[in-house]
């Protein structure tokens, strides 16, 4: 059997299913498949994460909820 005969076969047998958490459960692991593609990173790329992870590790962000109030404020003193 090919992937064409085989997908065909699947779909017919899926369409037959009313268990909506065997569904949800089928459409897990199609989801994941999907989702396979490998990002590849610069070793740039790579040093600005890490970069970005130790600055967090020391403290040196700001919440989002903060940062919103501050661009707030920054814009009424426009």
């Amino acid at each position: 059997m090919n992937a064409t005969e085989l997908k065909n076969v699947l779909i017919h047998q899926i369409a037959e299913i009313d268990d909506v958490s065997f569904l949800e459960a089928i459409k897990t692991i199609v989801d994941s498949k999907m989702n396979q593609e490998v990002l590849t990173l610069t070793q740039e790329q790579k040093d600005e994460i890490m970069a970005s992870k130790k600055e967090i590790e020391e403290g040196n962000f700001i919440e989002q909820d903060a940062l919103d109030k501050e661009i707030k404020e920054w814009l009424k003193e426009k």
